[in-house]
């Protein structure tokens, strides 16, 4: 994948010149967290959608066929995947519509829920799933862009945002990046 030429200046740091000259200086660090974390976002899924690409796989059909491989037996209830996955139980439903599609997922009933469907991986899915985390290991996350140090101080400050937002909660166990703040 070709990179595009760097801009000649930062255009986030140019909005935060500009919400400063607006009157807006108290919140333009705010502004300037946020554009710049959708701006780290759309970073990481061009380097993940072209490593993806010869399987024909997106991140999230991805993530779900891992989640599966990752089970002891292979299947979960599509509520747990949805809760797992951090996602709406519509997308769940949408990524196994085109997984099942291509077969490698099926739906298959739960042994003791008559109402619950289990997801399935196939083989043919596990031997997809090996192919492309063998992709994304080699060309995205060998490489994250970052030094080891500066990765850690980095997944330590998502942690703690992460957290403050409701999206875990340990318990008061330790967690993997703990932070001075907790």
């Amino acid at each position: 994948m070709s990179r595009p030429r760097p801009l000649p200046v930062d255009p986030i740091e140019e909005a935060h010149r500009q919400w400063v000259g607006h009157g807006w200086g108290d919140v333009a660090d705010g502004m300037a967290a946020v554009t710049s974390l959708v701006r780290a976002q759309q970073i990481v899924m061009a380097r993940v959608d072209e490593a993806l690409k010869p399987t024909g796989l997106t991140f999230s059909r991805y993530e779900l066929l891992m989640l599966l491989s990752f089970s002891k037996t292979g299947a979960l209830p599509m509520a747990k995947a949805s809760a797992r996955l951090q996602v709406h139980p519509t997308s769940v439903t949408n990524t196994v519509d085109r997984l099942e599609a291509a077969r490698l997922v099926e739906r298959v009933p739960h042994p003791s829920d008559r109402r619950a469907t289990l997801i399935e991986i196939t083989d043919a899915g596990r031997e997809l799933v090996a192919e492309a985390t063998k992709e994304l290991n080699t060309k995205v996350f060998a490489q994250p862009g970052l030094p080891p140090q500066r990765l850690h101080t980095l997944l330590q400050l998502l942690a703690e945002f992460r957290h403050a937002a409701g999206d875990f909660d340990t318990g008061g166990a330790p967690a993997r990046w703990n932070t001075r703040d907790r």
